[in-house]
């Protein structure tokens, strides 16, 4: 465990795994109906899907399997901020708790764009 809790957001393993874990609780205080639930169900898929992608990619057995892993990492936390988008307008009254989550999903997003950029340059 990092000694300085700044240290967590530059530890990808950790970070991706805060983000999965908050979006669990975050889904977990939203109202149950015909509309949410798909949105839900698909939100909780693809944000916890990038930490878990995270770790495979660390544990990549080649370097492809690693480019590989690390291209689902940026395809799901680019799905995860549609689905944050999608769920922030079907329940506006959310719009600013889900809007942080988004802006992680963006920064996330953002990093294994520029990891996978600098692999493809290799």
């Amino acid at each position: 465990m990092p000694n300085n809790p700044n240290d967590k957001i530059y530890n990808l393993e950790e970070r991706t795994a805060m983000f999965g874990e908050k979006i669990v609780i975050f889904c977990k205080k939203l109202p149950k109906d015909t509309i949410t639930l798909p949105i839900i169900s698909q939100l909780i898929r693809s944000g916890t899907s990038v930490g878990a992608n995270y770790c495979e990619a660390d544990d990549a057995e080649s370097k492809n399997d690693f480019k590989h892993k690390i291209g689902i990492c940026k395809k799901e936390s680019r799905e995860t901020k549609y689905w944050f988008r999608i769920i922030a307008t079907a329940l506006p009254e959310i719009k600013d708790e889900a809007r942080i989550l988004w802006q992680e999903a963006r920064e996330l997003n953002l990093i294994f764009n520029s990891i996978n950029n600098k692999l493809k340059k290799k």
